[in-house]
């Protein structure tokens, strides 16, 4: 095997075995691509280094459409989930995300039997020490012990390896993740390269032996009762549904925290790099956060099997000691034995703003970054970015034009666009905040958005495809059935519902938008609207009851479609444009926006300044089309 990969020039390399990896081999591999993945250990791929769950809030909806996509996070989550929930049920769609805890070892064992299962992709266990070019183009990468493998692509996601250091209390050493080593010489290698590198830090909760936990007073948290599978391709979960428990920090534990606080390498200074906002640790929610005596925590099952219980919400790199000693602070776990302490992670990062929206770099052309390398936190924003660099980097081996999803196709355009538009100095998570679109861009209608695409670039396998096909005319014929069959006023009050008596007839999927009519009336009335699937008629229900939002937000993406469309030539003088200021010069010189529209999102660019680029570009223009 090792001969043959050294004589191979591969169309696409993957370093790294995490989510983004996988996503990215399986992706390239997908589409027909000779892909090499690149792990330090094979038996690690599709480890969940952190809290084992997926989806959440903007988090489920990126899963979704990585699913749409023919991704293999969906599938892995499906096959795994313990503890599938909806969250959000008592809001509308848009904001409602699907969230699953996980067990580990079934994750990681379903993702490893995919990606081993994957036609057109090698697997080779190894540590990448460099990249290799010839006249600044890509040729390959050197790996350890065994030497250089070509590539026509590569795609790095390195997670939190580059030049990771793990920090507890006043100890530190350098790691990947507990148990790996980090990875320095690529780290040099890209900082050769002249990318902008910055520094930024996650951490973990101490593990739990659950057979210490006393948890007779705590609150049970069930799973939902009605399960809906990540998979579009799925329609029911064979795992076993436990439960999840709830349990707060207190007075008590914030007094130690308190008391201890300088002994954080985080507070005494040693670290210096930024952490997640929306995932504190427990030291800063009990200091920026002084006003609340309690926090929640809940107490999770990282297996069925497993007898490890992860405590989320009470990250932490306080020394090992004082970790026990608030953890013992807290209802239900005085007893608590801590398996593993928490720790805190500093890691290398690269700018955003160096990559094109396609993820390929800007200094270096077929070469791709993907995952916390762009400063995001999350295996979801990890895994959305991995089967878009896996995507392109594929279509880029074959001389083929880029695969991009902006802002008006989904999260995972939202995502993408905010990194590369804006960069960040602290780890990126998602959030159905962050979309304009979001009453469209819903987790329900991810592969009716998504998948046609899909298949038009050749990431879809042919089961999907038929799937997604007979889906689709499903929809249709529902569709037209509730807008063809109408009844009026007076017919309904003689079936005991009650509207305005205009003597107006309305369809079905009129009536739909009333909050007294529900399908079950519908179903009643013309009984053969009951062969709809549940599936279908959410979607039917929701397009009938936002009917005004969803124009509205169809208006609106028409327009900013046509901001998209106005092109702005690579590498422009932005000092020829007239008017614009220095600091919007350097701007937009550092961006380098693709188009309009992608300009105007820049933090700090005027109005004004986008009416003299928009004049600028379209006399470029003019005069060449003369």
């Amino acid at each position: 095997m090792k001969k043959s990969i050294e004589n191979t020039i591969y169309d696409v390399v993957v370093i790294g075995g995490g989510h983004a990896g996988v996503e990215a081999a399986c992706a390239s591999a997908r589409m027909k691509s000779k892909t090499l993945l690149i792990t330090h250990k094979i038996e690690k791929i599709g480890e969940m280094s952190c809290n084992p769950a997926i989806g959440g809030l903007g988090k489920g909806h990126l899963v979704r459409e990585i699913d749409a996509l023919d991704g293999i996070m969906g599938r892995a989550i499906d096959n795994s989930g313990i503890q599938f929930r909806m969250l959000n049920l008592s809001r509308g769609p848009a904001v409602q995300g699907p969230r699953a805890q996980a067990d580990r070892v079934l994750y990681k064992k379903s993702i490893q039997d995919i990606v081993k299962k994957q036609e057109n992709l090698d697997i080779l266990e190894g540590s990448v020490e460099d990249i290799i070019l010839t006249n600044n183009k890509l040729k390959g990468v050197l790996v350890e012990n065994i030497g250089e493998i070509r590539s026509k692509t590569l795609v790095l996601t390195t997670g939190t390896f580059l030049r990771g250091l793990i920090r507890i209390g006043k100890k530190s050493y350098e790691a990947g993740r507990v148990g790996d080593r980090p990875a320095i010489n690529l780290a040099k290698s890209i900082e050769r390269l002249k990318f902008s590198i910055g520094r930024l830090k996650t951490g973990t909760p101490p593990r739990i032996d659950k057979k210490s936990i006393n948890f007779n007073d705590l609150k049970e948290q069930e799973p939902d009762s009605t399960i809906k599978p990540f998979s579009f391709i799925n329609k029911l979960i064979h795992i076993k549904q436990i439960s999840c428990f709830l349990t707060n920090t207190n007075i008590s534990t914030h007094e130690i925290i308190n008391n201890n606080i300088h002994l954080s390498p985080m507070y005494s200074g040693e670290i210096k790099s930024m952490g997640a906002r929306y995932c504190p640790s427990i030291e800063d929610k009990v200091r920026k956060f002084s006003d609340k005596n309690s926090h929640q925590i809940f107490l999770e099952p990282e297996g069925l099997e497993s007898e490890v219980i992860y405590p989320n919400g009470i990250s932490t790199s306080l020394p090992e000691d004082v970790q026990e000693e608030f953890v013992h602070s807290i209802k239900g776990l005085e007893k608590a034995n801590i398996i593993k302490p928490g720790y805190a992670i500093e890691y290398d990062y690269v700018n955003p703003q160096e990559l094109y929206h396609s993820l390929e770099t800007k200094k270096i052309k077929n070469l791709f970054f993907a995952g916390q390398i762009n400063g995001t936190t999350g295996y979801e924003e990890a895994a959305a970015q991995g089967i878009m660099a896996g995507i392109n980097a594929a279509l880029v081996s074959k001389n083929k034009k880029a695969f991009v999803l902006d802002r008006a196709d989904g999260y995972i355009g939202v995502l993408i666009d905010d990194l590369v538009i804006k960069g960040t100095k602290e780890p990126y998570r998602m959030f159905t905040s962050r979309s304009e679109y979001r009453l469209l861009l819903r987790a329900d209608n991810a592969d009716q958005r998504l998948t046609p695409l899909g298949i038009k670039i050749g990431c879809v396998g042919k089961i999907r495809k038929t799937i997604f096909e007979e889906k689709i005319e499903k929809i249709k014929s529902s569709f037209n059935l509730v807008r063809s069959k109408k009844i009026s006023p007076n017919e309904l009050s003689k079936k005991g519902i009650k509207i305005n008596h205009d003597g107006k007839k309305r369809t079905a999927f009129e009536l739909l938008s009333y909050k007294n009519i529900s399908f079950k009336h519908i179903n009643k009335i013309w009984p053969e609207t009951k062969k709809i699937e549940e599936e279908i008629s959410e979607q039917i229900i929701i397009e009938s009851q936002y009917s005004g939002y969803l124009s509205r937000q169809r208006e609106d993406i028409i327009d900013f479609k046509k901001e998209e469309e106005l092109t702005i030539p690579i590498n422009l003088d932005y000092k020829k444009v007239g008017s614009l200021s220095n600091e919007i010069i350097e701007k937009l010189t550092t961006t380098q926006p693709p188009t309009l529209g992608a300009a105007s999102r820049i933090s700090g660019v005027t109005p004004a300044a986008i009416i003299a680029l928009l004049r600028f570009v379209k006399k470029q223009k003019n005069t060449k089309a003369a």
